[in-house]
């Protein structure tokens, strides 16, 4: 094999890395551009692949799934779906609380913190960013929620609501308005006293006072 040969055959990976990357640049501005457009719901992947100029394909095989390419474009450090994941499969007791000290945890690192700050300021607008954030937490959270609660129950939605609730205003002091003490207390502290309050909505009897 010639000398040239042999660069142009070492050099061939970088040029499908390059196009690799440019693909899913292509995929990820398109899935802003759909789902700003069209919300979460009813944005879909064929509808990103077209607008995007590529197969269908190609998209499975840079994202898992719909969800996983929405927090992927908002650039989320966190992917909600998959964390509830997580601590639905541990103790059912700490379901409340290992929600609470997973999130902030999670979110000690400025990094992360600082995106989540912005995605919950787009939460909490009126434009398309907010609608799309809204019915993705709805449709990936809220029913997984809901799920854990009993689906069977009448006022399960109603339930998880009510515990997301908790945790989004829990988020937005803690990081959005910084208002002591509970922007500088423990994670654990907070786990202790929120926790039991979110495992009350999800699984307490509506019915009964709270102890």
């Amino acid at each position: 094999m010639s000398e040239v040969a042999e660069r142009r055959k070492r050099g061939r990976p970088r040029k499908e890395a390059r196009s690799g990357a440019s693909a899913r640049a292509a995929i990820l501005k398109a899935a802003t551009e759909e789902f700003a457009d069209r919300g979460y719901e009813a944005a879909s992947l064929r509808a990103i692949a077209r607008r995007a100029g590529v197969d269908s394909a190609l998209v499975h095989h840079y994202f898992d799934d719909k969800a996983d390419l929405f927090t992927a474009s908002l650039e989320a450090p966190l992917r909600p779906d998959r964390v509830l994941g997580v601590i639905l499969s541990g103790p059912h007791d700490d379901i409340g609380a290992g929600l609470v000290r997973y999130l902030l945890e999670q979110l000690e690192d400025p990094k992360a913190q600082a995106r989540v700050v912005a995605i919950l300021r787009t939460t909490l607008g009126s434009g398309p960013g907010s609608r799309m954030l809204k019915e993705f937490l709805a449709r990936e959270v809220f029913l997984r929620l809901a799920s854990a609660a009993d689906d069977r129950d009448d006022d399960a939605v109603l339930r998880a609501n009510l515990a997301a609730s908790q945790l989004v205003g829990l988020m937005i002091t803690r990081f959005v308005l910084k208002l002591d003490p509970i922007a500088t207390t423990s994670p654990d502290e907070l786990a202790r006293r929120v926790g039991p309050v979110i495992q009350w909505h999800l699984f307490g009897d509506p019915a009964a006072p709270l102890r």
